[in-house]
């Protein structure tokens, strides 16, 4: 056997068996998780003329108050419920539409009073209320806040993405307007703010919400509605259940059903867990107990048949495959036939473990692992050679499923497991698909026409446009629809880039489609509207400054790239001079007392908080609670023995610090884990890096020897388009790990691989590790066809 092979063979049975250890500590961690026990149905039962009240205990739901609910039946049987928690909310849910208790829409005609201030609707409708008080004249369109007929001056303290908000909302049509509520109470009048002596700011809130605007209590202040019918206290409004399918109180969601004396509440979400069947309740409240299942089935159509055999089918294909024959099959097209299919079972598995997931009836944790195991053993199985890139990936994404997993095991709440069964479900969709184009790439020698995937990268920078303008419109910085445009910007931003700037460094002017400058404009300009469009949605929606920060990485990675490509060694000089006065501005900014950054204007709240976060005892409590577990986990662990000894056990402290299983996950990581786990953390991510690095050059050190013009600009394409997924999660770990170390300011990103998955998962993680392994494959079937000196290749 040469040795090249020996080697290969090598590193494979390395990757093979490091994932095997990982996927084996999956299953050893729920095998050593405690039992847990919830409610399934929560019975209240009631004769007309009583009333209960219910809370956090009678209702198993962690962040409901103590005394939440209060349920009452008149003496026609009628059941009427009622908001009594003076910080938290009660939604109720009528014709597939949420709606808080405490909220109203405005009529003509209606008198609201909070604090001294009464104030009179004149007119309401859909699209904007007028009212009056003290003789002054308020109009409100969901956007802008206008004073006898004007708009009101910036506040003070007003960031620049809230004034860029406000000067957009002046200028653009009303259905182009950026929804910003209006805020009762405080003593200034500026902006959508609207001052009142001796009450609180944000005692109420008058709000654009999916068309309607709606006031609401905000924070207990007496919020007093009159009208011809009566006076009441807004956030004491009893609500009937008669039409009532749903109700959230604090974040736990209950399907209700009416069935005489007896009202039925089933938790749906974020319902509390218990070791054993054992509560005390009132009277007039029974539970229904369930045991946590892990291999539970959901009923209904047979989603669970594509769920249990689509994964074992994927392992078992990509296995056959890369044994180099199928169990009954000696065709070797027959055998990438049915490795494609499993493949594409993989990915309707994964469809349908995220639909049963929407749908409140996710299956059980075992089959999550058993799909997370499917998608990992797929990628790593598939034909060809195995590539560092692939390697460490693959490697990375077990890391991260077991940290979740870990986080989801470790916390008596049921909304935690959600978590990885989401990212598994993803992590299907997202690998299977890209297995399933990479199988059938496979031995294509031809190329697509330049014009066609000029138009195919024209339509998905439209598509990240528009999906930019729907979050703008109709979403917040937490995305639209449950889903990060964002992501999916970065994804068409890399891919348009990566293509201009091939089309830049092959440029003839002779050729006859260039001598326009008119088109080198468009066609070298390009990215530059959908930078535009990422960098105004970054200091308008965002509200931090983390997406600038990713922004920068990119650019510079970029301009360094290309200008070590072009050999322009100045400007390779000058990006690197650039990128070291970055890290000197960090440690100055680091040394920097918070009197000095109290003066600023951008951002300066996050500053103070990240020089001294314990004189903010909320914001702060992100970091400190992020650098004590941090601290309580040291070099090995907080047991000492790198985590082995709490897989599936509680995870403590940990679950307290805010977004842990997302932008604060290196913070559990190392608490569990130790600093020796992070540094093998650090080791991998850095060879990921490496390896996308790796597979860059040597795309563009086929186009240097490319023999077309157009295999030049296709190896040029996938080298630039390497390197600004690199810089993306470059990126994302410098921000992750500085935001976790109290290195920068705390900022909203999250850890690629590592926290819990959504857009970023989907929509660059799996495209950019499908596209690095179909840029090797090529890579490797050049190689190869020159070997042979074939004329065609």
């Amino acid at each position: 056997m040469e040795p090249g092979v020996i080697g290969r063979f090598s590193a494979f049975a390395l990757t093979a068996s490091l994932l095997g250890a990982l996927c084996v500590l999956q299953l050893f961690a729920l095998w050593r998780s405690p039992a847990a026990w919830s409610p399934a149905v929560i019975a209240v039962s009631i004769t007309p003329g009583e009333s209960v009240t219910l809370g956090q205990h009678e209702l198993a739901a962690p962040q409901a108050d103590a005394t939440h609910i209060a349920l009452r039946r008149d003496t026609g049987g009628r059941w009427f419920a009622r908001n009594i928690s003076g910080a938290r909310q009660l939604v109720l849910q009528r014709d597939g539409t949420d709606r808080r208790t405490g909220t109203i829409s405005l009529v003509q005609g209606q008198q609201f009073r909070l604090g001294a201030a009464l104030f009179s609707v004149n007119a309401a409708d859909a699209r904007s209320v007028s009212f009056s008080e003290g003789g002054r004249h308020w109009r409100y369109d969901g956007a802008t806040l206008r004073r006898d007929g004007s708009a009101q001056p910036a506040c003070p303290d007003a960031r620049i993405s809230s004034r860029l908000a406000a000067d957009w909302n002046r200028l653009a049509p009303h259905a182009l307007t950026l929804a910003r509520p209006l805020t009762f109470g405080g003593n200034l009048y500026c902006g959508n703010r609207l001052g009142i002596e001796y009450v609180g700011y944000g005692s109420a809130l008058l709000s654009r919400v999916k068309g309607q605007l709606l006031l609401s209590n905000s924070n207990g202040t007496p919020l007093s509605m009159s009208s011809a019918a009566g006076a009441y206290n807004l956030a004491q409004r009893e609500e009937p259940l008669d039409s009532v399918t749903a109700l959230v109180a604090g974040r736990t969601r209950f399907a209700t059903r009416l069935q005489g004396n007896l009202l039925e509440l089933r938790p749906l979400s974020h319902v509390a867990l218990f070791a054993d069947a054992r509560n005390v309740l009132p009277p007039h409240v029974q539970w229904e107990w369930r045991q946590r299942q892990a291999w539970a089935l959901p009923g209904g159509p047979a989603w669970w048949i594509a769920l249990g055999l689509c994964g074992a089918l994927s392992a078992a294909g990509a296995l056959a495959w890369q044994r180099g024959h199928w169990p009954f099959v000696r065709d070797a097209g027959a055998a990438i036939r049915a490795a494609s299919f499993a493949t594409a079972l993989l990915a309707i598995a994964g469809a349908a473990a995220l639909i049963l997931q929407r749908s409140a009836t996710p299956p059980g944790i075992g089959w999550s692992i058993l799909l997370a195991g499917a998608a990992l053993w797929c990628c790593l199985l598939l034909p060809g050679r195995l590539t560092l890139v692939t390697a460490a990936g693959t490697l990375l994404l077990a890391v991260g499923l077991l940290a979740q997993l870990e986080l989801g095991l470790g916390a008596m709440e049921s909304s935690w497991l959600r978590h990885y069964q989401k990212t598994t479900a993803l992590l299907a969709i997202g690998l299977g698909i890209g297995a399933h184009l990479r199988l059938r790439l496979r031995g294509r020698g031809g190329l697509m026409p330049q014009t066609r995937l000029e138009w195919m990268l024209a339509l998905l920078a439209g598509c990240a446009l528009v999906a930019l303008l729907l979050q703008v419109l109709l979403g917040d910085e937490t995305g639209v629809f449950d889903l990060q445009p964002v992501e999916f910007a970065k994804l068409a931003l890399t891919a348009l880039t990566a293509h201009c700037i091939a089309i830049g460094l092959g440029w003839d002017a002779a050729m006859l489609d260039h001598t326009r400058p008119a088109v080198r404009w468009f066609r070298l300009a390009a990215p530059a509207v959908l930078f535009v469009a990422l960098l105004g949605l970054a200091l308008v929606q965002v509200d931090d400054y983390s997406p600038l920060i990713l922004l920068a990485v990119w650019s510079m990675a970029m301009a360094f790239a290309c200008s070590i490509a072009a050999g322009r060694h100045a400007a390779t000089a000058s990006i690197v001079a650039l990128a070291c006065l970055a890290a000197g501005a960090v440690a100055y900014l680091r040394s920097a007392g918070a009197g000095e950054v109290a003066q600023w204007s951008f951002y300066a709240d996050r500053f103070l908080v990240w020089l001294d976060p314990a004189s903010h005892p909320h914001t702060g409590q992100q970091l400190l609670l992020g650098a004590r577990a941090i601290a309580e986990g040291a070099w090995w662990g907080s047991d000492q023995l790198l985590g082995l000894s709490t897989m599936g056990q509680a995870a403590g402290g940990a679950l307290q610090i805010p977004a842990v299983q997302d932008d604060f996950a290196p913070s559990f990581f190392m608490n569990r884990h130790g600093l020796l786990g992070a540094l093998a953390l650090w080791a991998l991510q850095a060879l990921f890096l490496v390896g996308v690095l790796q597979t860059a050059v040597r795309s563009y050190a086929a186009s240097r020897q490319a023999r077309d013009f157009r295999q030049a600009w296709m190896g040029r394409f996938r080298c630039f388009a390497l390197c600004g997924g690199a810089a993306f999660v470059l990126g994302h770990f410098l921000l992750s790990w500085g935001t976790n170390l109290a290195i920068f300011p705390i900022m909203g990103q999250p850890m690629s691989f590592l926290s819990a998955g959504g857009s970023h998962l989907l929509f660059f993680i799996c495209p950019l590790l499908a596209f690095s392994a179909i840029s090797a494959q090529s890579l490797e079937e050049i190689q190869s066809c020159r070997s042979m000196s074939n004329t065609k290749c």
